[in-house]
């Protein structure tokens, strides 16, 4: 198995573009598989078409469902920061992608991106391993 793990500097985004990270990782790995994993308690991956309203769509979908106010049970951090601690129910922490001949197999339109609403914590940290197969 190949890993590495890759630091990202947030900011203030919910949505950072993996997929190039992705690419450059597996490029020349051959057939296998690709997980992504974010170990942190607050974020998660997902795959979704970037650049077309997308980014904002998501933000607007996770603040219905998960709205940003105080009614959480767990309090520390910012005003809701306990939602950013349910979302990864929804937006799981890690995925997988076929890897076939060293390119990523992703759809024309599908991108590999973190999904991180936590404002409190701008630096996150995301494995990446292939597994040959």
């Amino acid at each position: 198995m190949e890993t590495r793990v890759v630091t990202l500097a947030t900011g203030q985004r919910l949505v950072t573009d993996l997929t190039a990270v992705a690419g450059d990782f597996v490029d020349g790995l051959g057939d296998g598989l690709l997980n992504v994993f974010v170990p942190h308690a607050t974020a998660g991956v997902a795959l979704i078409e970037t650049g077309a309203g997308t980014e904002p769509d998501l933000a607007d979908t996770l603040e219905r469902l998960l709205p940003t106010k105080d009614i959480y049970r767990h309090r520390h951090g910012s005003t809701g920061h306990g939602r950013d601690h349910v979302m990864p129910a929804f937006v799981s922490p890690s995925l997988t992608v076929p890897v076939v001949g060293g390119r990523l197999t992703l759809g024309t339109w599908q991108s590999i991106v973190l999904v991180d609403p936590n404002r409190d914590n701008p630096h996150r940290s995301v494995r990446l391993s292939f597994v040959e197969g």
